[in-house]
């Protein structure tokens, strides 16, 4: 650890700008005192924000922020000059690629950060000769990208929070949008429910959003697939399908059709853990809506058989005509402020900015007159495959404002293998347990400190804003990913921009669904992806003549369950994973908040009364959780709010690293890892002591 540096006073103004959290992309500012406030924006629309949008600033002007680069020297991270700090990534990448190959090289893009500077960064990657470039949506997201784009031809919501309102019946699927996006939840979700919308909950805890949910179905974890199948059987046999739309706008309805007479409604909702009739009340309360929307999040795709899970959604959907209409579609609700737009502008390995595959010829050549260099065509990495690499085919790694060490899963294993790397940079406001395993760590700037857009849950581009200067020597971020294009690349012209406003102007060019956008006119407001013919503001619904994918019909699938790939052996407990209202991603941030320690303190194991009972544990007790991954200790809580076999557990805290535990068995279409299933024994701590002991 370096010695903290005096900085002098920081100065701060008040300019509306984004929430730095959750993908609802809530407008705030400065508000004097270290504090947030929020203003009216383009979602927030009555200046509303949560707890977390409010403490925001406890970050920015933070005590341990980085003021200064960091080389490692004997071991520890010292601090160093600019120059040298940047001769040291320069000469670090430039061997390894000499010795290696640029796809020895993987490129960590940050869903924390702007469009223009992850835009730069796949481009940086890119230019140098690798797709190897990923950012955390591999980890919350990615199977459901997979699924819609497959089959609606745009891995993004089908409909914006505005339209919600208009829903009769709200189907929500492993997602908790009370506590983990309350302003969409209290301005979008819960007037549709006063209104009269049926809310239907699909998650195996009961949360905030059950307490106004009309039914729960509290599902084993790993069982998405067995409920929707049956959910689609009682559609399809008491005629809650839309013949219709079916005849219209699908292909493939005669062969679902025939599998789903062979499924067993009542032992699908055995095997799920679920009622018979609640699930029955569940369907028909979904087909009989004239408007229907799913609402999905992390319960859904965390899985090895993530994509699969959303396909069954799809189904449920285009079998009820629930798509192409306001107040109906798949909705899934983004984790991370910019993890629609990080992924919308190219930070995945196998597409180019506007998911364009590398291997489309016309892309490449496309984005080749703009950079003046063509995209290699073979797919890259992502960053979990690449970290399983990492000492092997993979040498070096370029983190940007990512904390990989913490979130990605079977940490343990990740940080072994941080350790065989040849050279590795950081770009980060804090020391974390990544920049641990860093040659280099350069001091980046917060996000009330830089300007460029960000792109929402529901496809809206907005404008951040700075409201204050920076600590010490730390840098912009857009400055800092433009000298490592110069340095690193043959074009440094290619990386000569004045401003976010140029990035923007090229990405335009460059990402098809950004055409047309334009960075002033944007102003206070937003512009919505893909740029409409009659709105300038964009298309709010997506697919209503024609699907994404320029046909007029979309396919239905047949899905078969995919068991979870941790077996629970006799005693072991399903570990599921999640977050709280006061913390976000890895905790990096918010646990540096004063105000948001206060309202949320240590983390706890949430345990059924009857499974705590069977292992002789109270509440409050201390419990080591443990599987062949690792261990880790922390408290009890006993509520009947879990479900009985399955524990829940966050992923804020270093301390304990819950994701010691979780598995990295990989989804085979999106390479997303299953966090939300994993096998765990659970025991009272003093009782672990004592046998240690004897």
């Amino acid at each position: 650890m370096t010695e903290p540096t005096e900085t002098p006073e920081r100065s701060f103004e008040s300019n509306p700008t984004v929430c730095p959290f959750c993908g609802v992309g809530c407008s705030v500012e400065y508000a004097g005192n270290g504090s947030a406030t929020g203003v009216e924006g383009p979602v927030n629309a009555r200046g509303e924000i949560c707890p977390k949008g409010a403490a925001a600033f406890d970050v920015v002007d933070h005590e341990d922020r980085l003021t200064e680069p960091l080389v490692e020297h004997n071991g520890r991270l010292v601090t160093a000059p600019w120059e040298e700090a940047l001769d040291r990534v320069t000469d670090g990448i430039e061997r390894v690629v000499d010795e290696h190959g640029a796809d020895a090289v993987q490129f960590f893009a940050s869903s924390n950060c702007t469009n223009e500077e992850n835009y730069v960064l796949q481009k940086l990657a890119r230019v140098l000769g690798t797709n190897n470039v990923d950012n955390c949506a591999r980890l919350c997201h990615a199977s459901t990208v997979a699924a819609m784009n497959e089959r609606l031809g745009a891995g993004a919501m089908t409909n914006t929070l505005d339209d919600l309102r208009e829903a009769d019946c709200l189907f929500v699927n492993g997602a908790n949008p009370a506590e983990q996006h309350p302003v969409a939840f209290r301005s979008y979700l819960l007037p549709a429910i006063r209104d009269g919308a049926t809310l239907i909950h699909v998650d195996p805890r009961a949360t905030d959003t059950t307490e106004t949910a009309d039914v729960h179905l509290p599902l084993r974890p790993g069982t998405d697939i067995e409920v929707a199948n049956a959910i689609a059987a009682v559609l399809v046999e008491e005629g809650l399908v839309d013949e219709a739309f079916l005849a219209e706008r699908t292909a493939g309805f005669d062969r679902l059709r025939e599998y789903l007479a062979d499924v067993d409604v009542a032992a699908n909702a055995r095997t799920a853990g679920v009622d018979p009739k609640t699930l029955r009340e569940a369907a028909r309360a979904y087909g009989e809506a004239n408007r229907a929307a799913i609402v999905t999040g992390m319960g859904t795709s965390q899985h090895r058989c993530g994509t699969d899970n959303v396909h069954a959604l799809l189904n449920l959907a285009l079998l009820t005509g629930n798509i192409g209409r306001p107040g109906t579609g798949v909705n899934p609700l983004r984790g991370q402020n910019n993890v629609q737009g990080t992924s919308d502008v190219g930070g995945l390995p196998g597409v180019l900015p506007g998911y364009e595959p590398v291997t489309d010829p016309d892309a490449r050549e496309r984005v080749a007159a703009e950079w003046g260099v063509e995209p290699s065509p073979e797919p890259g990495l992502t960053e979990v495959e690449a970290t399983h690499r990492f000492g092997d085919e993979v040498r070096a790694a370029v983190v940007f404002g990512e904390n990989p060490a913490v979130t990605e899963p079977n940490a343990t294993a990740v940080a072994s293998a941080f350790e065989a790397l040849d050279f590795c940079v950081v770009i980060d406001l804090f020391e974390t347990a990544t920049t641990a395993h860093a040659d280099v760590v350069l001091p980046g700037s917060a996000w009330a400190e830089k300007a460029g857009t960000v792109t929402n849950t529901d496809r809206r581009v907005m404008r951040m804003r700075s409201n204050a200067d920076r600590p010490g020597n730390a840098r912009r971020d857009l400055e800092i990913l433009s000298t490592l294009g110069r340095r690193l690349t043959d074009r440094p012209d290619a990386f000569a921009y004045d401003g976010p406003a140029a990035v923007f102007e090229e990405l335009t060019r460059v990402s098809p669904i950004y055409g047309g956008m334009n960075y002033e006119e944007i102003g206070d407001g937003y512009q919505r992806w893909p740029r409409s013919a009659t709105d300038d503001a964009g298309t709010n619904v997506l697919h209503e003549e024609t699907f994404a994918t320029g046909e007029r019909t979309a396919p239905l699938r047949v899905v078969d369950p995919v068991p979870p790939a941790d077996d629970l052996e006799t005693g072991e407990l399903t570990l599921t994973t999640g977050r709280v209202l006061q913390h976000f991603n890895s905790g990096a941030l918010t646990r540096r908040s004063r105000r948001l320690m206060a309202m949320c303190g240590e983390d706890v194991l949430q345990i059924h009364p009857a499974d705590a009972a069977d292992r002789g544990i109270d509440d409050g007790d201390r419990v080591v959780v443990s599987n062949e991954r690792g261990t880790v200790e922390t408290t009890a809580e006993v509520t009947p709010a879990v479900r009985e076999g399955v524990v829940f557990c966050t992923f804020h805290h270093a301390e304990p690293l819950v994701n010691a535990l979780t598995g990295d068995a990989l989804d085979p279409d999106a390479g997303i890892p299953e966090f939300k299933h994993s096998a765990v024994a659970v025991d009272s701590a003093a009782e672990v002591d004592a046998v240690e002991s004897d």
